[in-house]
């Protein structure tokens, strides 16, 4: 019998379960001189994604591994990962299997293949809703019509600007176009121009690019402009009704210099041997009802937006900075979580109320550092009367703090950049962001009144929303484990997960060595993204098996959410039909929520990518210290030590050599000379250009500084099956 694609169809056609190979060949009675022929055709049938591969050699019809609806996110190399709407993995798309879609669509996608490690690969099969209505980037003129250049680059194409279409827009400047046509497989994308921002250069037209790029709420709506310039900008007696009295109690806000909306203050007694903690945060939930046009205006924001020169509010300033915001010396309306610590740091009671407190001062962490830290006598003696709270605090910190790490909690203490800017608009210097031990007080804090609201609220049977962040990638695991003890460390991953305990306990064994760098970045990378959830599924990093986020309800709604709640039930338990009306929604809320939280981690990420690049102008030629944080097939990426400015040193110009990309080792490797680049290796480089449209800066390797000497060619892992990049080496024939 001739073996091809239809005999292998049919065999696989309505089987429920996965035949394996030797399978195949017995009920196909395949003799042995066709066996690589079968081989090579069923690895065709994978590739174009007719049969799925599972591990074990097993095959399956497409679909049959399921399908999975959801957002299409596309990376600038061509390929993309389906974000499923239900959560889990995301399915991996190669670029082939792509059709032609566009990052941000939502389409349904057939599982095709399953990897040894159990990552999936699948192909776009239908549209369910075009993601991407409009474009901004750079219009370009040609003859009667033109083009618009996409700004974000994982579009992968230019927009068809036809005669007439461009209204007023000149080369060269930054333009809203709007979709009319999309791409088909015999056709490109057209468009027509609807806004022009400007020239790139100026500081208000990179902000707005960046504003309808990501399709951040810029404007508030009438509505909520309406209720917000009626909400009253002071307290008055009728509002306090119900409400405990904390405006004796010493109570202070620790923020930043630059912050204008305070939604948190604390207070701290001794009581006998324990400490007693005050966390008031401002009571938002009674300035902004359910169902309210200010409500459904922060709710599609879902939170802030920090850019390095302004924010983009959840709220309008009326209530963001106004009566919210827990300003000095004024009443103002919170929500109290009250927390009787024992000495050694436990919780031993805690109480939830409606309050209203007067805050005593508006103190930085460096005042609070110079204070607790320091000991500065003229910082002490310019806030004497509080200088016997800020230590109460102090010691409470260092309790909770000692507690946590005692249960495991992992704390990546990395550095951050401040980006500092004239008034111009201009980026004249990248600073590391300061951290100081009053920050570490404010943070223990606040981690400590979210984990006592969330248990308070579970214990009470409510719906709510919790913050959930999910044990490591399993195939990351052992694929970390196996790189720590290539070192001489142990991991030990049991059932496939790991303890918190477990990955402290490594973080302090490698800490002031030299691999500790290494060792930091590639645990990192094994981290899920913490987000929003109606289910409690604990948090790994902090160790908590129950944690929600109620400090902040000025900038982020899942605060607002869960002050609700909180309130809610501090009044009566909830009713069957309110309990079910609020799971129901809370599922939605959180999906939404968690959305937005990452669209705006990628629009503020987006805006200190530009402000580096324009720093990095006149810097072409000049050489830097680094280290390497990142490896890839195409290149190895470095941040500069003092600037924070990350770069690619393209594998090309590397010394010449077949380089070899060892994904587990998070290394390149000369196939010839052995020589390894190992994210966390020092190096020095020199700025070879700036690619301010691909937000990219491009370095050339000068020397490595932290040499690891040659590669044995006995390494344990075994090389991908990758094309090869770089030059082709030089004959060693004289």
């Amino acid at each position: 019998m001739r073996i091809d694609k239809n005999v292998v169809l049919k065999l696989l056609k309505g089987r429920r379960d996965a035949l394996q190979f030797r399978e195949i060949l017995k009920v196909l009675a395949v003799p042995k001189h066709q066996r690589p022929r079968l081989e090579s055709l069923l690895d065709d049938m994978v590739y174009r994604g007719d049969v799925v591969r599972l591990p074990g050699r097993l095959y399956s019809l497409a679909g049959a591994g399921g399908t999975v609806r959801g957002k299409l996110v596309c990376h600038r190399e061509g390929y993309g990962f389906v974000v499923p709407e239900d959560g889990g993995d995301d399915l991996f798309i190669p670029a082939r299997y792509l059709r032609d879609s566009l990052s941000g669509d939502t389409v349904e996608a057939q599982v095709v293949s399953t990897r040894r490690d159990g990552k999936r690969e699948g192909r776009v099969t239908a549209l369910v809703k075009r993601g991407v209505t409009s474009v901004v980037g750079r219009y370009e003129a040609a003859g009667r019509g033109g083009r618009v250049i996409p700004d974000d680059d994982r579009l992968g194409r230019d927009v068809f600007i036809p005669p007439g279409a461009a209204g007023n827009a000149l080369t060269g400047e930054t333009v809203v176009a709007e979709i009319v046509s999309y791409p088909t497989p015999h056709s490109g994308m057209s468009g027509k121009i609807v806004e022009v921002l400007g020239h790139p250069s100026d500081p208000e037209v990179e902000v707005m690019t960046v504003v309808r790029k990501f399709e951040l709420p810029y404007a508030f709506s009438d509505g909520a402009l309406a209720e917000a310039a009626k909400a009253p900008q002071r307290v008055s007696e009728d509002m306090l009704a119900g409400r405990t009295d904390l405006r004796e109690r010493r109570t202070v806000t620790i923020d930043g210099e630059t912050a204008r909306d305070f939604d948190d203050a604390v207070s701290v007694v001794r009581e006998g041997s324990g400490l007693r903690l005050f966390v008031s945060i401002a009571d938002v939930s009674h300035y902004v009802t359910e169902g309210s046009k200010l409500d459904l205006d922060a709710y599609q924001r879902g939170t802030s937006v920090y850019f390095p020169d302004r924010c983009i509010p959840m709220l309008p300033e009326e209530l963001s900075n106004g009566i919210c915001s827990l300003n000095p010396q004024v009443d103002r309306l919170t929500m109290t979580a009250e927390i009787l610590f024992d000495e050694g740091g436990a919780p031993v009671s805690s109480s939830f109320y409606p309050s209203v407190i007067r805050s005593d001062a508006r103190l930085t962490y460096t005042i609070v550092k110079r204070i607790v830290v320091d000991e500065e006598p003229e910082a002490i003696a310019a806030h004497e009367d509080l200088v016997a709270d800020l230590n109460l605090m102090k010691e409470l910190a260092l309790k909770l703090n000692g507690r946590r790490q005692g249960r495991g909690s992992i704390d990546f203490d990395l550095p951050e950049p401040q980006i500092i800017i004239d008034l111009q608009g201009e980026t004249t210097a990248i600073v590391r962001a300061e951290r100081n031990f009053a920050h570490r007080i404010i943070e223990e804090f606040m981690l400590a009144a979210n984990e006592a609201v969330a248990t308070f609220i579970e214990r009470q049977g409510s719906p709510s929303l919790y913050r959930v962040h999910e044990n490591p990638d399993p195939a990351k695991l052992v694929d970390l484990a196996e790189f720590v003890f290539s070192f001489g460390y142990t991991l030990k991953v049991e059932e496939e997960k790991v303890a918190p305990k477990e990955l402290q306990r490594l973080l302090s064994e490698v800490e002031g060595k030299p691999e500790e760098r290494l060792i930091n970045e590639v645990l990192l990378r094994c981290m899920k993204q913490a987000r929003y959830s109606a289910e409690n599924l604990g948090h790994f990093g902090l160790a908590a098996p129950c944690y929600t986020h109620f400090t902040s309800p000025i900038r982020r709604y899942p605060d607002l959410v869960v002050h609700r709640i909180l309130r809610r039930l501090l009044s009566a338990p909830l009713k069957e039909g309110e309990r079910t009306r609020l799971a129901g929604r809370l599922d939605d809320v959180a999906l939404h929520t968690s959305r937005r939280e990452r669209i705006a981690m990628e629009a503020e990420r987006e805006m200190v990518d530009l402000k580096k690049m324009q720093f990095m102008r006149d810097k072409v030629g000049e050489e830097y210290e680094g280290f390497i944080t990142g490896v890839a097939p195409f290149g190895i990426f470095v941040e500069l030590v003092d600037l924070f400015v990350e770069g690619m040193v393209p594998v090309t110009t590397l010394p010449v050599d077949y380089y070899l990309h060892m994904e587990k080792s998070h290394a390149l490797v000369g196939q010839h000379s052995r020589v390894m680049y190992r994210i966390a290796d020092k190096v020095r480089v020199r700025v070879a250009g700036v690619r301010e449209l691909a937000r990219q800066v491009e370095f050339a390797l000068v020397e490595t500084l932290e040499e690891r000497g040659a590669v044995s060619r006995t390494v344990s892992e075994s090389y991908p099956r990758v094309a090869i990049k770089g030059k082709r080496p030089k004959s060693r024939r004289r």
